[in-house]
């Protein structure tokens, strides 16, 4: 039987493997993926997801880890497959930061580059989209 650390590095491999292949062929996720990350960096006046996942206190983490399983939860229930997806992606990230795995630990920061890019063409979006007067 596998540990608890071996089966996230599966998932974490697997979610990996489909952000690089069909995750970034949905807009619609890479969207979703870079506001909800977006949101919570201004939230926190942190400058990057990595810098903010550093930021987080245990408590902060551990309730943001249960948020996140909530959300995602309800999204999967509502029909909402992408949103879940996107939560999970964050989560997914958290976790990672917090495993000792050396491959984990990399394709961790290919994540957090990732997410970066993701954030950013969310601001410039938002930043292109007419604001009603």
């Amino acid at each position: 039987m596998a540990s608890k650390e071996e089966d996230f590095k599966d998932r974490f491999v697997a979610v990996l493997q489909d952000l690089r292949s069909s995750g970034g062929k949905d807009p619609e996720i890479m969207f979703l993926i870079g506001s909800l990350a977006a949101r919570l960096l201004d939230r926190a006046k942190q400058p990057s997801w990595a810098a903010y996942k550093i930021a987080l206190a245990p408590a902060a983490y551990d309730k943001l880890l249960g948020d996140f399983k909530t959300q995602g939860n309800a999204f999967h229930r509502d029909g909402k497959p992408k949103h879940a997806y996107a939560v999970q992606v964050l989560a997914m990230s958290l976790i990672a930061r917090t495993q000792k795995d050396p491959e984990v630990q990399a394709g961790n920061g290919l994540l957090d580059e990732m997410l970066g890019l993701l954030i950013a063409a969310y601001r410039k979006a938002e930043a292109m989209t007419p604001k009603p007067h």
